[in-house]
């Protein structure tokens, strides 16, 4: 069955999103088929991971004989999957040839799609961009965006050179929370109308690939786990202020995202006493207290003029301009209470700030430090994103990556009815 123009989620399945490496391809009854299957799925995620080697290597690594290595290599060769990557002369016996994987053999889509920017990537198999798309996100509707996100990704795999059927997987990263049931996001009001039903079938259907969808700050974890600041972290947590206030949690290399998807949505929080900017029936939530908006609402209240962004804010700040330098002083103050919740609740090593208010961790950092340990006495490592705005868009790659890689080697190596 074709999966094009269906859509999953990363959030709210009954199993979060695992960033180990996979075990194989689709568990089946066993047969002699399976094993060599098996075996050549061994050998590939080997040479992915540690090539190029030779046969001799790759038999020793395994366990394998030489003769099942050479017939695999053989089989990953026919499939595109696998290539000759050269030769190794030692001193002293026969040359070898080297095997590495072939990263042209599929590609997948990654999609960030935010209140402020469209991101768009194609990547091959071994995680390499090899074609994107960065434009201002100008949609006055839902179908609007969801269109422009088509046509960019559809203009990246055009530069790429590649036919639409060449993309394996896509995954969107995106404000809110995926609702299976009514296949729609929930809880995304930074992106107005983003919650109605068949959003995401329409991208996919445009695509014609499998769509799957995850929550932004989750995906920037998974990025700046995968690539950046929080790589080998046994509990790493990403911040993700901006339009909004989100975090992503990874654990030993599993996403964790709740039991309904929800996990890290902290900026839902209404704080008690105070009354929202945006809904005189609601308290203020904790999203609209430090996100970038509360930045220039501060900074206009302290008698700064229009126009005016969080990023101004923060540069007229370093000039030393006083209203700048008390809104900046104020947004540490309550992204100090942020950070004194995280660290209680999820005790992480590393808490790396991300988003467009993480651009200016030059400014926030040390009085970060400062007001989290005023509050709490733990002590996790605070740290700038490595990847900055693209921690999203490298999350949602690497998370396609792992769908794609079994999915790529399944339909090349699947036997020709006959």
């Amino acid at each position: 069955m074709s999966t094009a123009g269906r859509t999953t989620a990363t959030d709210g399945a009954p199993q979060p999103v695992t960033l180990a490496p996979l075990s194989g391809p689709g568990q089946q009854p066993w047969n002699r088929q399976r094993l060599r299957s098996n075996n050549e799925w061994l050998l590939l995620e080997r040479l992915r991971r540690h090539g190029p080697l030779s046969r001799a290597q790759l038999a020793r690594d395994t366990g394998l004989s030489k003769p099942t290595v050479s017939t695999a290599l053989a089989t990953l060769e026919l499939a595109g999957l696998a290539r000759e990557a050269g030769r190794f002369a030692p001193e002293r016996g026969r040359t070898a040839v080297l095997y590495e994987t072939d990263p042209a053999a599929g590609h997948v889509l990654g999609l960030d799609i935010g209140r402020a920017r469209l991101r768009v990537a194609v990547a091959d198999l071994s995680g390499c961009v090899v074609a994107r798309r960065d434009l201002p996100n100008r949609g006055r509707s839902a179908n609007a965006v969801a269109d422009a996100v088509v046509a960019a990704a559809r203009e990246a795999i055009a530069e790429a050179g590649l036919p639409g059927t060449a993309v394996a997987h896509t995954v969107a990263g995106t404000p809110g929370v995926w609702d299976e049931r009514r296949r729609s996001v929930r809880l995304a009001a930074s992106l107005p109308g983003w919650g109605r039903p068949g959003l995401f079938d329409r991208i996919a259907d445009g695509l014609g690939t499998t769509v799957t969808v995850a929550n932004d700050a989750n995906l920037a974890a998974v990025g700046e786990y995968t690539y950046g600041a929080g790589a080998g972290s046994r509990l790493f947590v990403y911040l993700l202020v901006g339009t909004g206030l989100g975090l992503g949690v990874v654990k030993d290399g599993e996403l964790l995202t709740g039991a309904h998807g929800a996990a890290g949505e902290l900026g839902l929080l209404r704080l008690p006493g105070c009354t929202s900017t945006t809904n005189t029936n609601t308290g203020t939530t904790l999203e609209e207290t430090v996100s970038a908006d509360a930045v220039v609402r501060t900074a206009l209240d302290l008698g700064m003029r229009r126009p005016l962004t969080a990023e101004k804010v923060f540069t007229r700040a370093r000039l030393g301009e006083p209203a700048a330098v008390e809104a900046v002083r104020q947004e540490v103050d309550h992204l100090g209470y942020v950070l004194a919740v995280v660290a209680a609740l999820l005790d992480p090593d590393v808490i790396v700030l991300g988003g467009g208010i993480g651009r200016s961790a030059d400014l926030l950092l040390r009085p970060l430090e400062q007001a989290l340990y005023e509050r709490s006495p733990l002590r996790p490592r605070l740290e700038p994103s490595r990847l900055g705005q693209d921690a999203v868009l490298l999350g949602a790659v690497a998370t396609a990556l792992e769908a794609a890689r079994p999915e790529v080697f399944e339909r090349r190596t699947a036997p020709v009815p006959g």
